[in-house]
């Protein structure tokens, strides 16, 4: 325990995102002051969401900044203790960034206490999955026998969002990339329909899938399939728009959709826009439902897995290229 291995923003993309915007630096390890804990990063998640904090204007994650360790969720061990609260050894989640070794005020720490895999703290009980439970639950209303519609279907909230729906009683139909994650959708995921927005048919294809039209739509993406959908709505029917993942990684992101504000007013649409922490007062009680899922096997959280903290920049390339299946972690230590 002698060097922390950092990895830095050393340049701010001008267009996609690539592994040149890193360096790699190596810092002593910091020490703990009282009140304090020294972790150590086992596993970190990444997610596209965090692309938007590069952008060269402000966003909700703030102006971004070079000369920074790359922020980020992970979990981690506790190495040396300052604090009654924490004890060497123990698991906890932490903003650790990019970065072997990292400081925290104890009280400020989440401790993984149960036998659920620690790395599902990063997923389907931490960001991703309360992404996915209260955007679809509060925001979207699902009720059940509806058909409820995923963009990014096989990504980190999307792959959530369909199973819950499907726990609630809705259809449900994904949109992805490849036809081999279509298969997955449906034969892993339990979505009862599929369509990669790459088919030169995709509009014909996804008028089939649904063929009585949307309930609700799960927007991940925005852009050209956020279009498509639009034009399968049904009266009353609600769009909630959780990201924008086709304008995360260009400088010259597409325009808004057509159809916008006509559709909205003529079939009487609800188009709502969200952030998780719009629910942190009832985060205990969403974890605890997902929770009750993942041991009853109803909800099937998938990790998709890089090793090593020096590849964390291709796995975030590789990530905003569409690479991932579930939610992209980076193992760093055991």
């Amino acid at each position: 325990m002698t060097e922390n291995r950092q990895v830095l923003i050393d340049s701010l993309p001008k267009d996609q995102l690539s592994e040149s915007n890193y360096r790699i630096e190596s810092n002593p390890v910091p020490e703990p002051q009282d009140g304090e804990v020294l972790c150590r990063t086992l596993v970190l998640t990444i997610g596209a969401g965090t692309r938007a904090g590069l952008q060269g204007s402000a966003s909700y994650a703030g102006a971004p900044k070079t000369n920074v360790v790359m922020n980020g969720t992970g979990v981690a061990r506790v190495e040396l203790s300052n604090s009654p609260e924490l004890g060497e050894g123990d698991l906890v989640v932490c903003p650790s960034g990019w970065q072997d070794y990292s400081i925290h005020k104890a009280s400020r720490l989440t401790k993984v206490t149960d036998d659920i895999d620690p790395a599902h703290y990063l997923g389907a009980l931490g960001t991703n999955g309360l992404t996915a439970y209260f955007g679809l639950l509060s925001v979207g209303e699902p009720e059940e026998g509806e058909t409820v519609l995923v963009s990014a279907a096989a990504g980190s909230v999307g792959h959530l969002v369909g199973q819950i729906a499907k726990i609630k009683g809705c259809k449900t139909v994904g949109i992805t990339s490849t036809v081999e994650k279509c298969h997955l959708l449906q034969d892993q995921l339990g979505y009862d329909a599929s369509v990669s927005y790459r088919s030169a048919d995709f509009r014909a294809e996804l008028k089939e899938a649904c063929p009585n039209g949307v309930d609700v739509y799960f927007d991940n993406t925005g852009g050209e399939i956020l279009g498509n959908a639009l034009f399968r709505m049904n009266e009353h029917s609600r769009i909630v728009c959780c990201g924008v993942v086709s304008q995360y990684d260009t400088s010259n992101p597409a325009g808004g959709p057509r159809g916008i504000p006509g559709l909205l007013v003529n079939k009487r649409i609800r188009m709502e826009g969200f952030l998780v922490f719009d629910y942190i007062d009832q985060y205990e009680s969403g974890q605890e439902e997902i929770k009750a899922w993942i041991k009853s096997g109803e909800l099937d959280p998938l990790n998709d897995e890089f090793e090593g903290l020096e590849r964390a920049p291709s796995a975030f390339v590789d990530l905003l290229a569409g690479g991932n299946v579930g939610t992209r972690i980076v193992r760093v230590a055991e």
